[in-house]
């Protein structure tokens, strides 16, 4: 069982929102509802070295992403100084995912295997589309793009950091 103080990243501020310290977004997930539940967030800085912790006022869903207010942050200046910054929450804080749904922190890094039993790769990022993700897997100069379908992801086995695929024709130069 992963720690449940764990810091879990689920964004990034991207700019400012207006001159009342309200902050701008770029969600990895595009859940509001675990920040939305969340009274306070953790901010790690652009270096990565520093973290501080906020309480949360308000989010609402904007664009891609969301606008989020801080306590305490009431103007742009203020605001400002926290663009570039991480935006995290505790393990604790994230509902507990349902049955063959996986958290992408817990997803980067397993291996990827064929059910045949050839290994394709690591699963080295994500990205969304507009119907499923794309899971990237790379292996030495190869990089591989696997729909996440139930079709192709034959299973996932997070204790064993394996994941299993059954690949569709030609998704693979093998």
């Amino acid at each position: 069982m992963s720690d449940p103080e764990e810091l879990i990243t689920v964004g990034k501020i991207s700019g400012t929102h207006g001159i009342k310290g309200q902050l701008k977004v770029y969600s990895y997930s595009g859940n509001l509802g675990s920040l939305s539940a969340a009274r306070n967030v953790m901010l790690r800085s652009p270096d990565g070295i520093t973290f501080r912790e906020f309480g949360v006022k308000k989010v609402k869903p904007h664009n891609n992403g969301f606008i989020l207010t801080l306590g305490g942050y009431d103007d742009i200046d203020q605001a400002l100084t926290l663009v570039g910054c991480e935006l995290c929450l505790k393990r604790s804080q994230l509902p507990e995912p349902e049955d063959d749904e996986y958290y992408w922190c817990d997803l980067i890094g397993l291996r990827v295997v064929t059910a045949g039993g050839t290994e394709i790769g690591t699963l080295a990022d994500i990205f969304e589309t507009g119907s499923n993700d794309i899971y990237v897997v790379r292996k030495d100069k190869h990089e591989y793009l696997i729909p996440a379908i139930k079709s192709v992801i034959s299973s996932v086995d997070l204790a064993g950091g394996t994941m299993v695929i059954t690949p569709l024709d030609g998704l693979l130069d093998l």
